[in-house]
Protein backbone atom coordinates (compact mmCIF):
# COMPACT_ATOMS: atom_id res chain seq x y z
CA UNK A 1 0.00 0.00 0.00
CA UNK A 2 1.22 3.47 -0.87
CA UNK A 3 1.02 6.00 1.96
CA UNK A 4 0.46 9.64 1.23
CA UNK A 5 3.88 11.36 1.26
CA UNK A 6 3.62 13.18 4.66
CA UNK A 7 2.43 9.97 6.36
CA UNK A 8 5.16 7.93 4.68
CA UNK A 9 7.77 10.44 5.88
CA UNK A 10 6.41 10.27 9.44
CA UNK A 11 6.42 6.46 9.45
CA UNK A 12 9.95 6.45 8.04
CA UNK A 13 11.08 8.81 10.81
CA UNK A 14 9.58 6.66 13.59
CA UNK A 15 11.28 3.57 12.12
CA UNK A 16 14.65 5.17 12.90
CA UNK A 17 13.98 4.80 16.63
CA UNK A 18 15.58 1.79 18.37
CA UNK A 19 13.37 -1.33 18.49
CA UNK A 20 10.65 0.27 16.35
CA UNK A 21 9.71 -1.82 13.33
CA UNK A 22 7.43 -0.89 10.41
CA UNK A 23 4.19 -1.90 12.17
CA UNK A 24 4.99 0.02 15.38
CA UNK A 25 6.10 3.04 13.35
CA UNK A 26 2.82 2.96 11.45
CA UNK A 27 0.79 2.76 14.69
CA UNK A 28 2.73 5.65 16.21
CA UNK A 29 2.31 7.82 13.11
CA UNK A 30 -1.43 7.12 12.87
CA UNK A 31 -1.85 7.80 16.60
CA UNK A 32 -0.05 11.12 16.24
CA UNK A 33 -2.35 12.10 13.38
CA UNK A 34 -5.42 11.34 15.54
CA UNK A 35 -4.20 13.68 18.27
CA UNK A 36 -5.57 17.22 18.40
CA UNK A 37 -3.41 20.05 17.10
CA UNK A 38 -2.79 21.42 20.65
CA UNK A 39 -1.65 17.92 21.79
CA UNK A 40 0.71 17.61 18.82
CA UNK A 41 2.07 21.10 19.54
CA UNK A 42 2.60 20.18 23.20
CA UNK A 43 4.39 16.98 22.15
CA UNK A 44 6.64 18.95 19.79
CA UNK A 45 7.39 21.52 22.50
CA UNK A 46 8.28 18.78 25.01
CA UNK A 47 10.76 17.26 22.56
CA UNK A 48 12.35 20.66 21.86
CA UNK A 49 12.51 21.47 25.59
CA UNK A 50 14.14 18.12 26.39
CA UNK A 51 16.69 18.56 23.59
CA UNK A 52 17.57 22.09 24.69
CA UNK A 53 17.66 21.55 28.47
CA UNK A 54 19.13 18.06 28.90
CA UNK A 55 22.91 17.78 28.74
CA UNK A 56 25.60 15.43 29.98
CA UNK A 57 26.85 15.75 33.55
CA UNK A 58 30.48 16.92 33.52
CA UNK A 59 31.37 14.34 36.19
CA UNK A 60 29.56 11.09 35.31
CA UNK A 61 28.09 11.82 31.81
CA UNK A 62 24.56 10.97 32.88
CA UNK A 63 21.82 12.94 31.12
CA UNK A 64 20.56 15.75 33.32
CA UNK A 65 19.17 19.27 33.34
CA UNK A 66 21.66 20.28 36.04
CA UNK A 67 25.44 20.05 36.14
CA UNK A 68 26.54 18.21 38.16
CA UNK A 69 23.58 15.86 37.87
CA UNK A 70 21.18 15.04 40.70
CA UNK A 71 23.12 11.87 41.61
CA UNK A 72 26.60 13.42 41.63
CA UNK A 73 25.41 16.40 43.69
CA UNK A 74 23.59 14.23 46.26
CA UNK A 75 25.69 14.24 49.46
CA UNK A 76 23.89 11.09 50.67
CA UNK A 77 25.41 9.00 47.88
CA UNK A 78 28.61 6.98 48.42
CA UNK A 79 31.04 8.85 46.16
CA UNK A 80 33.79 6.29 46.83
CA UNK A 81 31.96 3.64 44.75
CA UNK A 82 31.47 4.10 41.01
CA UNK A 83 29.17 1.88 38.97
CA UNK A 84 30.19 1.92 35.29
CA UNK A 85 27.34 1.54 32.78
CA UNK A 86 27.26 1.93 29.02
CA UNK A 87 24.12 4.11 28.68
CA UNK A 88 21.80 6.26 30.80
CA UNK A 89 19.06 3.64 30.37
CA UNK A 90 21.25 1.16 32.30
CA UNK A 91 21.70 3.68 35.11
CA UNK A 92 17.92 4.13 35.27
CA UNK A 93 17.41 0.36 35.48
CA UNK A 94 19.80 0.12 38.44
CA UNK A 95 18.24 3.14 40.15
CA UNK A 96 14.78 1.51 39.97
CA UNK A 97 15.99 -1.25 42.28
CA UNK A 98 16.76 1.20 45.14
CA UNK A 99 19.62 -1.17 46.07
CA UNK A 100 22.62 0.89 44.95
CA UNK A 101 23.71 4.06 46.74
CA UNK A 102 26.98 4.89 45.00
CA UNK A 103 27.62 7.13 42.01
CA UNK A 104 27.89 6.27 38.31
CA UNK A 105 30.01 6.70 35.24
CA UNK A 106 28.17 6.48 31.91
CA UNK A 107 30.51 5.44 29.09
CA UNK A 108 28.10 6.51 26.32
CA UNK A 109 28.66 3.22 24.51
CA UNK A 110 30.91 0.16 24.46
CA UNK A 111 33.97 -0.80 22.46
CA UNK A 112 32.73 -2.25 19.17
CA UNK A 113 35.32 -2.53 16.38
CA UNK A 114 32.68 -3.75 13.90
CA UNK A 115 30.79 -0.48 14.43
CA UNK A 116 33.98 1.57 14.33
CA UNK A 117 33.81 2.40 18.07
CA UNK A 118 37.14 2.27 19.86
CA UNK A 119 38.21 3.03 23.43
CA UNK A 120 38.80 6.69 22.56
CA UNK A 121 35.23 7.06 21.26
CA UNK A 122 33.61 6.45 24.64
CA UNK A 123 34.19 7.95 28.12
CA UNK A 124 36.94 5.57 29.34
CA UNK A 125 39.62 8.28 29.53
CA UNK A 126 37.31 10.39 31.71
CA UNK A 127 36.72 7.39 34.01
CA UNK A 128 40.47 6.85 34.47
CA UNK A 129 40.99 10.57 35.18
CA UNK A 130 38.16 10.51 37.69
CA UNK A 131 39.65 7.53 39.54
CA UNK A 132 43.16 8.99 39.54
CA UNK A 133 41.95 12.33 40.97
CA UNK A 134 39.60 10.99 43.66
CA UNK A 135 39.77 8.49 46.50
CA UNK A 136 37.70 5.77 44.84
CA UNK A 137 37.47 2.46 46.73
CA UNK A 138 35.46 0.31 44.30
CA UNK A 139 34.53 0.30 40.63
CA UNK A 140 31.58 -1.90 39.70
CA UNK A 141 31.45 -2.88 36.03
CA UNK A 142 27.77 -3.18 35.09
CA UNK A 143 27.99 -3.61 31.32
CA UNK A 144 25.70 -5.86 29.32
CA UNK A 145 26.91 -9.47 28.93
CA UNK A 146 27.51 -9.11 25.18
CA UNK A 147 30.77 -9.59 23.29
CA UNK A 148 31.18 -5.80 23.21
CA UNK A 149 30.29 -5.40 26.89
CA UNK A 150 32.70 -8.16 27.90
CA UNK A 151 35.52 -6.65 25.81
CA UNK A 152 34.91 -3.21 27.31
CA UNK A 153 34.86 -4.62 30.86
CA UNK A 154 38.12 -6.49 30.26
CA UNK A 155 39.76 -3.39 28.76
CA UNK A 156 38.69 -1.17 31.69
CA UNK A 157 39.74 -3.72 34.31
CA UNK A 158 43.24 -3.88 32.77
CA UNK A 159 43.51 -0.08 32.84
CA UNK A 160 42.43 0.00 36.50
CA UNK A 161 44.98 -2.58 37.70
CA UNK A 162 47.64 0.05 38.63
CA UNK A 163 45.18 1.87 40.89
CA UNK A 164 44.51 0.79 44.45
CA UNK A 165 40.84 0.16 43.75
CA UNK A 166 38.59 -2.87 44.13
CA UNK A 167 37.14 -3.94 40.76
CA UNK A 168 33.93 -5.97 40.72
CA UNK A 169 31.29 -7.00 38.21
CA UNK A 170 27.60 -7.46 38.57
CA UNK A 171 26.62 -11.13 38.80
CA UNK A 172 25.32 -12.86 35.71
CA UNK A 173 23.07 -15.86 35.45
CA UNK A 174 19.44 -16.89 35.61
CA UNK A 175 16.71 -14.29 36.04
CA UNK A 176 14.18 -14.75 38.85
CA UNK A 177 11.19 -16.82 37.76
CA UNK A 178 12.94 -18.56 34.87
CA UNK A 179 13.29 -22.31 34.32
CA UNK A 180 16.65 -24.04 33.88
CA UNK A 181 15.37 -26.12 30.99
CA UNK A 182 14.78 -22.97 28.90
CA UNK A 183 18.12 -21.29 29.65
CA UNK A 184 21.03 -21.48 27.23
CA UNK A 185 24.33 -23.11 28.18
CA UNK A 186 26.24 -19.83 28.58
CA UNK A 187 23.64 -18.41 30.98
CA UNK A 188 23.68 -21.59 33.07
CA UNK A 189 27.48 -21.68 33.15
CA UNK A 190 27.60 -18.02 34.25
CA UNK A 191 25.00 -18.76 36.95
CA UNK A 192 27.19 -21.59 38.30
CA UNK A 193 30.35 -19.50 38.02
CA UNK A 194 28.76 -16.55 39.88
CA UNK A 195 27.16 -18.67 42.59
CA UNK A 196 27.06 -17.33 46.16
CA UNK A 197 27.13 -19.01 49.56
CA UNK A 198 23.84 -19.16 51.48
Amino acid sequence: MQYTKPLANLIDFFERFPSIGPKSAQRMALHLLKMSSPEVQKFANLMIEAKEKIHYCSICYNMSQSDPCEICSNSNRDDKTICVVSETKDLLAIEKTNEYNGVYHVLQGVISPLDGIGANDIRIRELINRISQNEIEEVILALNPTVEGEATSLYISKLLKPFNVKISRIAMGLPIGSDLEYADEITISKAIECRVLI
